[in-house]
């Protein structure tokens, strides 16, 4: 894999002529494009990965799948038979429900949802009922057991996450990933690009520091860059 293979960016937008310009230029240095809940409701999913498709970029869907074990299966058959590279589900939805997902993937990947990263501590406790790193812990753990590709989890549960063997495969997408030229914006529990990957992140999702900067491509560049520096270190 390049540098670029571990960035996923977000299309934060809500019309495929606000992504255009983002994926036609962008397409080319990063690894894949995240459509999330504004796009795709906007839009329609097969829409949507149709249009970065026929830009030469790959799709990660980011519905964040949370039900039923059944709706949860035929949500995943929809999606995947799009020819997507990767899609989620909320790890709280239950083993069942991700096992569900993982029998009508296809050829897309399965990532379970864990913590957002956008809760804090407080939050964490209030909706789950103890500390973040460890329903992380356990939402990993239910995820590898329900045969989850990888997980989606903040950068800060990944030295935990590496310390356990039974998840040494697994792989872990992070959101909450900020260059230190950035805004941290709505995310609480960040780190940089470079810190992500040392701690063995898989991958980094960013939005804003790229689609927000005064040169997109030149901030993915710099962002490649030290992700390339990082895995050298590794």
């Amino acid at each position: 894999m390049k540098a670029k293979d571990y960035i996923t960016l977000a299309l934060d937008v809500d019309s495929l002529e606000k992504a255009r310009p983002l994926v036609e230029s962008l397409a080319p240095h990063v690894g894949c494009l995240k459509a999330g809940l504004e796009l795709i409701t906007a839009v329609g999913t097969p829409k949507v990965v149709e249009f970065v498709h026929s830009l030469g970029g790959e799709v990660f869907i980011d519905g964040k799948f949370d039900d039923i074990p059944n709706t949860v299966g035929k949500a995943s058959k929809a999606v995947a038979g799009l020819k997507v590279k990767m899609f989620n589900v909320h790890a709280s939805a239950g083993i069942e429900a991700m096992m569900a997902a993982v029998a009508n993937k296809g050829d897309s990947l399965v990532l379970a949802v864990t913590v957002l990263t956008s809760l804090e501590e407080n939050n964490a406790h209030l909706i789950f009922g103890g500390p973040s790193k460890a329903k992380v812990l356990q939402f990993a753990r239910d995820a590898k057991i329900a045969g989850c590709d990888g997980i989606i989890c903040s950068p800060q549960e990944l030295e935990l996450l590496g310390k356990q063997r039974e998840l040494k495969d697994i792989l872990k997408f992070t959101p909450g990933v900020r260059p230190p030229w950035a805004s941290k914006g709505d995310q609480k529990r960040v780190m940089t690009p470079a810190e992500a990957i040392l701690h063995g992140a898989t991958g980094v999702i960013i939005g804003r520091p790229i689609t927000d900067a005064p040169s997109p491509v030149e901030a993915a560049k710099k962002i490649a860059e030290e992700i390339e520096s990082a895995l050298e270190k590794r």
